[in-house]
Formats: structure tokens, C-alpha cells, sequence
């Protein structure tokens, strides 16, 4: 049916699809509803705290016995730089006047931590079948310690260079990001934006230059990219924004309009909101700070001088302060719900595939 089925066989699972980790937005149930319609859903463990991650993986343990992935970032923090961030918070006082938000002479710090030894732990206890990480790989000893449970080993690359180190480093299998792709970069060879590729270049260089399979992530979001990427020798694909439409995503109203009235144009990547170039929607603060900012503290500090402007903001129903995570997709979203969206997905492909064999 497919034309590659080597993450179908390697995941367990039915349908070559997966839905991309999405920080704050992709909890128990889209891990569910995608999991259970046979796809890979994804929970995005990056925000969670060890108590909560434990919550949401016994939810899912009790809804479904198919196989999920969990996802974690593993950057390392930077070293303390303060006087970058009183520059920052100096960069944004206008706005904490403007908004009447308090402002505390003490830095706080961002929710976003690290892949660590408790979180591995957490991983043993649920003996999960995928773990994937962003920015890189974690130590090697833990690394060893997920490998025991039997969990297949994945994470992104942005580059060929980026694709070969995390093969060598014993990954199962590599998601290709593509500049299209919303949220985080994944690159970790590298902190220049301006030389990242797009999916459609940057899918078939890594396929020849890896032998594991390729996953393809950026821009994908209806039946024709998911075909493009087969295409391109990819053997299954990672969507995200198209699942932010579904009622399972955890994101706020004024997210879920943003991306219903989007254009193609008006999504950005940006340093402004996390310290870490990211795409979102274009708004007032990315256009005025950003979209890179060199002021910005390395990530993830930067997030937190920007967490009370979101706040106030939000309040008064604007979305000007809040990082509208978004790819260049956006449009071709539909809102249905995440295993309805996943089934139609699969079967819309099949259905072009099968017509455009019969073409040949």
C-alpha cells in the first residue's frame, strides 16, 4: 500500500503519520485519539514537570495500548549572562508600562528544562516504545539507559551534517525539519538560520546520506505534501500545525483564530519569544523586537521576561505578546478532530497514490 513501510514496521504502528510534539499544546488526548487511529501521536514533554509528564502518560496508558512517542528538549543551558537579560527587560519595560504589568527586579526563570535523569526514570517506569528529542541528543548514559527499555530512538535534524551525527549516535531514525516547519528549529550544529533548507531540498539529501529511515516535517499538512514526501524517498511524515485546528490541541482561543486567519506570508521565524529562532505568526511583538533580536538572551531565559506581557495581553483579548506557534501550513488545516484527521489524511494519500498509478 504504501511505497516505504520501514516506520511502520519499526514503530508497530498503521499509518505513517505522526504527530509532531508540540510544547504546551499536544497533551494526552491528541496522544490518544492519533495513537488510536493508527498513527504515532506525540506527547510533548518539554513544558511538563516529571509529576505532570507521570499524569498525562498514565492517562494515555489507560486509553490506549498502542505505541506513542514522548518528547523532550535537550539543549543545554547557557551560561549566565545578566547583564544580556537587565538589556532585555530594559528592551521591554515600555511595554510592562503600557500593560500596567508587574515588573520584579529578580529574573524568573523559564519553564523549558532539559531531558534529565528523573525524566529517564519516568521512561523506564512506562516502558515507552518511541522517545524523541529536539536540539540534539542527550548524554550518552542516558541514551544507554532508554535503549534497555527498548525504545526506539529519534530526533531532528536540520541539516545532512546534523542527519549523519545523529545516525552515528545510534538514532533509529532522523526527522527531517524543513525551514517550513512551526516552533523550534531543530538544529544544534548550528545556531545560522539564514542557510537552512526547505523540506523538499532537504528530505531526499538525507535520505542518500543515512541509511535509517527519514522522516519528513515542514509544510505538511494535507494529502498532496504527505505524496511529496514519499516522493522525495521519505518513510513517513511529522505533522504539527494541521493538528493545532483539531479540539484536542491545548492552545487558546486567540491562537486557534490566529491560525484560522493567517495568509501564507505572514508566519516568521523569530528569537523573540524563547531566545531560540522558532516560527510563528507574525505579530506586533515579533514585528517590533524582532523577528531576531541579538538583545534576546540565549534560550530558554528569554521567555520568561515575556511570560507577563503575554499574560496582561491575553486578558484584554490580544494576541500581540503571545508566540503563535505556527508553520507556513496554516491554511491547509481543517478542524476535525485528531483521529478523523489522521484517518482522512492516510486515506486521502492512498486515494491520490492509487490515481496517480494508475496514470503510469
Amino acid at each position: 500500500m504504501w511505497p516505504n513501510n520501514r516506520l511502520i514496521k519499526l514503530f508497530g504502528i498503521e499509518l505513517p503519520i505522526i504527530q509532531a510534539p508540540m510544547a504546551g499544546a499536544a497533551l494526552s488526548d491528541m496522544v490518544v485519539a492519533v495513537s488510536e487511529a493508527g498513527g504515532l501521536g506525540s506527547l510533548a514533554c518539554a513544558l511538563l514537570s516529571v509529576e505532570n509528564a507521570r499524569k498525562e502518560l498514565e492517562i494515555i496508558r489507560q486509553k490506549t495500548s498502542r505505541p506513542i512517542n514522548a518528547n523532550f528538549f535537550c539543549h543545554q543551558l547557557p551560561r549566565e549572562d545578566h547583564a544580556r537579560e537587565i538589556n532585555w527587560r530594559q528592551r521591554l519595560d515600555a511595554y510592562y508600562i503600557e500593560l500596567a504589568a508587574e515588573i520584579n527586579t529578580s529574573i524568573p526563570n523559564s519553564a523549558r528544562a532539559s531531558f534529565d535523569e528523573k525524566m529517564c526514570d519516568l521512561l523506564t517506569e512506562f516502558h515507552l516504545e518511541v522517545v524523541s528529542f529536539h536540539f540534539g541528543l542527550p548524554d550518552k548514559s542516558l541514551l544507554h539507559r532508554i535503549r534497555r527499555i527498548g525504545a526506539k530512538i529519534l530526533s531532528s535534524a536540520t541539516s545532512v551534517s546534523e542527519a549523519r551525527w545523529l545516525e552515528d549516535q545510534g538514532c533509529d531514525a532522523i526527522i527531517a525539519q524543513g525551514f517550513e516547519a512551526g516552533g523550534h528549529r531543530g538544529m544544534f550544529l548550528t545556531e545560522d538560520i539564514s542557510t537552512q533548507i526547505g523540506t523538499m531540498a532537504l528530505v531526499p539529501q538525507i535520505v542518500d546520506a543515512v541509511k535509517v529511515p527519514v522522516i519528513a516535517a515542514g509544510g505538511i499538512a494535507d494529502a498532496r505534501g504527505i505524496l511529496a514526501a514519499f516522493a522525495l524517498g521519505a518513510a513517513a511524515v511529522q505533522i504539527g500545525t494541521a493538528y493545532l485546528h483539531c479540539p484536542e490541541a491545548q492552545i487558546s482561543p486567540i491562537h486557534r483564530q490566529a491560525l484560522k486567519d493567517t495568509k501564507d506570508n505572514e508566519t516568521a521565524i523569530t528569537n523573540v519569544f524563547t531566545g531560540r529562532p522558532a516560527r510563528a505568526i507574525v505579530n506586533r511583538f515579533v514585528r517590533e523586537v524582532g523577528p531576531m533580536s541579538d538583545t534576546a538572551p540565549k534560550f530558554p531565559h528569554a521567555a520568561a521576561a515575556v511570560a507577563p506581557l503575554r499574560a496582561k495581553s491575553e486578558i484584554a483579548g490580544s494576541a500581540d505578546f503571545t508566540p503563535l506557534w505556527s508553520g507556513q501550513s496554516a491554511r491547509l488545516g481543517r478542524e476535525l478532530p485528531a483521529a478523523d484527521l489522521t484517518k482522512q489524511l492516510a486515506a486521502e494519500a492512498l486515494k491520490n497514490l492509487a490515481l496517480l498509478q494508475a496514470k503510469e
